[in-house]
């Protein structure tokens, strides 16, 4: 979450908010990636490439869908609609997020993002009761906040293991796009000629461990940068 502004929910401070519906994800406008969590390959991957990145900070692997070629480009928020049928799990969270308490880390407290244009005290759906309690619109969206905070656990695991079989590989991928040669570089793919010669009794640790599913879900994704390069053309064109 890289809004402004981000506090922890309080139904005191928070007791006329509301959250509008939003259709076109506009806060994501300007991102390329966002992160994914490894349930949502297969989905996601029938639309997006879904891909490896490095964070240079801590050198961790981190699954993402890109929605643009470059820096800065997302192809799918740049209408009144989200130009995809399926919308990533951090972007149907947001304004919200689920992080360890700042007191106590074996509890979760929830962000909410209020420098945004979907939250406000005019329209929308409330928070809180006029009691303080938390309205059935709210607890649903908790309830999906827990998911996702389950799975990015199990996602980091999986990548983790991934990382310590050697099997990510750096690749630059390169397009053309009305004759404008892109290069995109710092991405990282299962590399599946390792995939394939590994042995038997390794492999078959990652199906036990249901990774085979994802890993090929990923690996299929990558051919959808065609996708966005056709995308980016034909916006190009009109």
């Amino acid at each position: 979450m890289s809004q402004s502004n981000i506090q922890p929910l309080n139904n005191t401070v928070h007791a006329n908010t509301k959250i509008k519906a939003t259709k076109n994800f506009a806060h994501v406008k300007d991102q390329h990636m966002v992160p994914v969590v490894v349930q949502e390959f297969s989905s996601a991957g029938a639309e997006f490439p879904v891909v490896f990145v490095k964070n240079s900070d801590n050198n961790d692997f981190q699954p993402v869908v890109l929605f643009g070629l470059k820096p800065g480009e997302n192809l799918y928020a740049n209408d009144d609609t989200w130009q995809a049928s399926y919308v990533p799990s951090v972007l149907t969270n947001f304004p919200f997020a689920l992080v360890p308490h700042r007191d106590d880390s074996e509890k979760l407290m929830v962000l909410i993002a209020t420098d945004n244009n979907t939250v406000n005290e005019q329209e929308g759906q409330p928070l809180f009761n006029d009691d303080g309690q938390e309205t059935e619109y709210m607890s649903k969206r908790k309830e999906a906040l827990v998911r996702f905070y389950e799975h990015s656990h199990m996602t980091k695991a999986f990548t983790k293991e991934l990382v310590e079989r050697d099997l990510l590989v750096a690749q630059n991928l390169n397009v053309d796009v009305n004759g404008e040669k892109i290069q995109i570089n710092g991405l990282y793919i299962v590399n599946e000629k390792k995939l394939n010669e590994m042995a038997d009794e390794e492999f078959v640790t990652l199906r036990q461990r249901g990774m085979l599913g994802p890993i090929y879900s990923h690996l299929t994704s990558v051919h959808q940068i065609r996708r966005l390069a056709q995308k980016k053309a034909a916006l190009a064109v009109a």
